[in-house]
């Protein structure tokens, strides 16, 4: 899994049916160099001007490239670590690296050769997961409720539950007996850490201390969630640079460093907060993974926006913070394989359950 953060690929090995998650095994991370990571960049300001999904003008061709050595290196060591074959594996799940996403123009690409990747490492891929669902008026995103629904079964917690996962993006699953409704939040940690970037040359906000330092525009947070997104019901979603615009406020009006991430923290907090009325109940309980998990100052501002709810990380659920993405992909490519559903009418907005995925043999 890469992610709209684009710091790295993360690995997770996981044995399922696609239905039950029988066992979790090690995971493994492989990060992007500085190089590598502007290149992205780069890719995602190209795609803007992108409207076929197959095209690969230069800066795409690549960025893809990066993108299938990254994955290839990164399951080769894995494997290599962990004493494992190429045989001990069914299948890989490869999202590949989004950089473009506009479901309302029935677009979404998502860098990646999933057949270039199976005739390297001499394992099945799966890999295009978002088109079908795009294809057919969906939002193709987000993809892990039905991982998070079989997550949520084995732990036998109170319901409504609310699974947050915050990477470049936030996206949220809620579930409440039969109903899995899900959608993207708001921006999650790709505008923070861009700015961070920036304004300081470090890649993220380390364990929240600037923005710790800072005090939030609320202002600016106000005109960021009068934009219509936030008032449109799930399920739904948005390309991370039309949050980027969106925020503009806060991006354009040169605030100090940590007010500028006190703000862009909080904004965060209060997107993912202004999706609870849109929902069938409030949840009881928001379980946090990615990135976002590790920031102790997004953690806090989540818990003061989203009382009386309780706010956890993931690992107190005994689940992998940083993993959780890569498990789930593992465990999509299983449904794919066996032609079981992966997107819903409540978690994309298509007319009924519709699997996905391209299986590319080596």
């Amino acid at each position: 899994m890469s992610g709209t953060s684009q710091d790295g690929v993360d690995v997770a090995l996981i044995e399922t049916d696609g239905e039950v998650i029988a066992r979790f095994g090690p995971t493994a991370y492989r990060t992007y160099s500085k190089k590598e990571r502007a290149l992205l960049r780069s890719a995602t300001a190209a795609a803007a001007n992108v409207t076929d999904r197959t095209a690969r003008p230069a800066a795409l061709a690549a960025a893809e490239a990066v993108v299938n050595a990254a994955h290839a290196e990164a399951v080769e060591t894995f494997l290599a670590g962990n004493g494992l074959k190429p045989a001990d594996v069914t299948v890989v799940g490869f999202h590949g690296q989004t950089v473009l996403h506009r479901p309302q123009q029935r677009l979404t690409v998502q860098l990646g050769d999933g057949a270039a990747l199976a005739a390297r490492l001499g394992i099945p891929v799966v890999y295009d997961f978002h088109a079908a669902d795009v294809a057919a008026g969906g939002e193709g995103a987000p993809l892990a409720p039905v991982f998070h629904r079989a997550l949520v079964a084995a732990l036998g917690r109170e319901t409504p539950l609310a699974v947050l996962n915050i990477g470049g993006v936030a996206n949220v699953t809620y579930i409440d007996g039969d109903d899995l409704i899900a959608c993207d939040t708001g921006p999650g940690n790709a505008l923070l850490d861009d700015f961070v970037r920036v304004r300081t040359g470090q890649l993220l906000d380390n364990e929240g201390r600037i923005a710790a330092a800072g005090k939030p525009d609320e202002n600016a947070i106000a005109q960021f969630l009068a934009h219509h997104y936030f008032a449109k019901p799930p399920p739904k979603s948005l390309d991370r640079n039309e949050f980027r615009r969106a925020a503009g406020a806060v991006l354009n009006n040169n605030p100090g460093i940590e007010a500028g991430a006190a703000t862009l923290t909080a904004l965060t907090a209060a997107a993912v907060a202004r999706v609870v009325p849109l929902l069938p109940r409030p949840p009881k309980i928001w379980i946090v993974a990615g990135g976002g998990a590790r920031n102790p100052t997004l953690m806090r501002m989540l818990g003061e926006r989203l009382a009386p709810a309780q706010v956890e990380a993931a690992d107190a659920a005994a689940w992998s913070v940083d993993s959780l993405e890569a498990q789930a992909f593992a465990y999509l490519a299983v449904r794919s394989l066996r032609h079981l559903p992966i997107t819903f009418p409540g978690t994309t907005g298509i007319g009924e359950a519709l699997t996905g995925g391209v299986l590319a043999n080596p």
